[in-house]
């Protein structure tokens, strides 16, 4: 891989401590001798829940030479919060050491300006590369077999135990559940979601009833004992009485019969889906993207497919999987909803009268809605403004405020009850006074909620439990509270800047330009009339913006993909590989800014 002249690699700090290494704390000097994975991530962000799934091959296979960081980075709030980025490891088994960075400090020495971001430091403590977004595992396994040989050979590499010390593990019926149906027969089934199963509790929603799946992480089909589950998340009921199961990291949908304890798989490859890959087709055969929650409605089974930022449907009768909304593009934009955009939409629930889908879109903190618009469906957002503003607001839907929904539950008088998980509060929307009121607070994490006998049975994610809750005659008074996303602007200056996505292939690779461009660029800003030219999508990664004179700050939004396969004539199918990542870049236009904007997607920036 092409690089600069080496640069010394910043102190890691973090006023949170580190986590898992049994108390220790570290230095870069303590890691000498060992290659260094920094991996900037932040536990709303898929992506960098993608990226944790896709090192973990890496981190078994170089144990003892190699030492992934998670530097945790908070987006939202609460993710400052140390018990909640202790709840994160625990909950995506983050098997390496964490520093917790609530203020950004080691973010800002490495200026990272996206989630997730990996640098590789070398054993003598220099950053060698930098990637932006997923799909970058296979390069950095290259480099790092390189940089094994090259250390190895001048004695410089160290080899052995690195400093991750696993917690003691804690018993609970549950562990960080994150969706539950109400059965039949007034139990409710729930995704133990880090325990990669289903239980089936009792009507107290204590009880356990029964289990389906090993515990272990997996796919598998089979009975109780033998199917596996990787983190699954929503539920939902068939037309058949089967259960629909969203089985989020497997990407995949599953089948749960309760008659016969049967499991079975409906779509999805256990493949991630990637830019470029089918979206609709026979459902075994068509790759999904982290499923997070599923719902019946206008005869189908609709999916929140956060991976991607849209919504899929699967149709029993023909076994068949298609997009209903969304472009991929991550944002708040309504509309038709092919044009639609969402961002990591999380929770689904029909309304009672079956006219409407509500959704949770956690990543723009927005409660939206799926309506009929003709003969297709249009998106609408009822609550939320995009994806920086966030807090506890309530009163004109206008205004109100959430912090990261997970959970949506539709109630009989045409309102629905939004799970506001970063604000522990479980609050309502009612379409008829356009309000939002708070029910409940302290709550922990709540990531769903159902309708049982008139009250509220809620997930209560990181309090591992079912908790009801009676629907409140009042709101409860809660003080308001606004945020926006902290990351300090970059200052550019007026006129024309220049946009670099930096992009260098992986050793032994090549851009793959057999079917076209392999490259993609899109741009847009917040707001859109900060760009005079520049906006819209094209095939160079590289580009020129004018701004407009009269907008001083707002955000640029940048989503750059780019495909590469291994560099060998001889090699009929070679293996290629896609690189992909969103940015969101908040600026300050100021005549002392810089004229260009580089953005690596890999590689080393050689103008920086």
């Amino acid at each position: 891989m092409a690089t600069r002249a080496r640069v010394r690699a910043p102190e890691l700090i973090g006023k949170g401590g580190w986590l898992n290494t049994g108390d220790q704390q570290y230095t870069l000097a303590d890691l000498r001798g060992r290659i260094v994975v920094l991996d900037f991530w932040t536990f709303c962000c898929v992506n960098c829940l993608h990226v944790l799934d896709e090192l973990r091959e890496l981190e078994e296979k170089h144990r003892d030479t190699l030492v992934i960081i998670g530097v945790h980075s908070p987006k939202f709030v609460h993710e400052a919060e140390h018990q909640a980025v202790v709840d994160a490891v625990e909950r995506y088994e983050v098997h390496h050491p964490v520093l917790d960075d609530p203020e950004l400090a080691t973010w800002k020495q490495y200026a990272v300006r996206a989630w997730p971001t990996l640098v590789v430091i070398d054993p003598e403590g220099y950053v060698v590369a930098q990637h932006a977004g997923e799909g970058h595992a296979h390069a950095i396994a290259k480099l790092v077999e390189e940089l094994e040989a090259e250390h190895a050979a001048k004695g410089t590499l160290r080899r052995g135990d690195g400093p991750y010390v696993a917690p003691e593990p804690v018993a609970t019926h549950l562990r960080f559940p994150g969706k539950a149906l109400l059965l039949p027969d007034g139990g409710f089934l729930v995704s133990d979601t880090t325990r990669h199963r289903l239980v089936e509790l009792d009507r107290d929603g204590e009880t356990v009833r029964r289990h389906f799946g090993t515990g272990d992480r997996g796919f598998a089909d089979g009975g109780p004992d033998g199917a596996r589950f990787s983190e699954p998340q929503g539920l939902a009921v068939l037309p058949d009485g089967r259960i629909a199961v969203a089985d989020t990291v497997n990407h995949a949908i599953r089948a749960l019969d309760l008659a016969t304890g049967e499991t079975t798989t409906l779509a999805g490859t256990g493949r991630q889906w990637w830019q470029g890959s089918p979206t609709s087709g026979p459902a075994r055969e068509v790759d999904l993207s982290s499923p997070w929650d599923v719902a019946w409605f206008a005869g189908r089974l609709w999916i929140a497919m956060a991976g991607v930022h849209q919504l899929w449907t699967y149709d029993p009768a023909t076994r068949t999987v298609d997009v209903a909304a969304g472009t991929t593009n991550e944002g708040l934009v309504d509309g038709p909803a092919a044009e639609a955009w969402f961002a990591q939409p999380s929770g689904l629930a029909a309304s009672a009268d079956g006219e409407r889908l509500w959704v949770a879109d956690s990543e723009t903190s927005s409660l939206r809605h799926v309506e009929r618009d003709g003969d297709g469906f249009a998106v609408r957002t009822a609550v939320g403004t995009g994806l920086f503003d966030f807090g506890h607001r309530d009163g004109a839907a206008g205004q109100a405020l959430f912090q990261h929904p997970l959970g949506v539950a539709a109630l009989p008088d045409g309102s629905v009850a939004v799970c506001d998980t970063y604000n522990h509060a479980l609050r309502r929307y009612d379409p008829a006074s356009g309000e939002v009121t708070t029910l409940a607070t302290d709550l922990r994490e709540p990531s769903d909620a159902v309708l049982v006998d008139g009250d509220l049975v809620v997930v209560e994610s990181a309090r591992h439990r079912l908790t009801r809750l009676r629907l409140p005659e009042e709101a409860v008074r809660v003080a308001d509270r606004a945020h926006r996303t902290q990351r300090a602007a970059t200052e550019i200056a007026p006129g024309t800047l220049r946009l670099d996505v930096v992009f260098q292939a992986p050793a032994g690779q090549k851009l793959d330009t057999r079917y076209g461009p392999s490259t993609r660029l899109l741009v847009s800003a917040t707001p859109p009339e900060l760009l005079v030219e520049g906006a819209g999508p094209g095939t160079d990664l590289f580009r020129d913006l004018v701004l407009a004179e009269d907008v001083t700050e707002g955000v640029l939004h940048v989503s750059a993909m780019a495909a590469s396969c291994d560099d060998d004539p001889a090699n009929e199918y070679p293996a290629c590989h896609v690189h992909q990542q969103d940015w969101g870049v908040p600026v300050r236009v100021d005549a002392a800014g810089t004229a260009r904007l580089p953005l690596v997607l890999a590689g080393m920036d050689e103008q920086g």
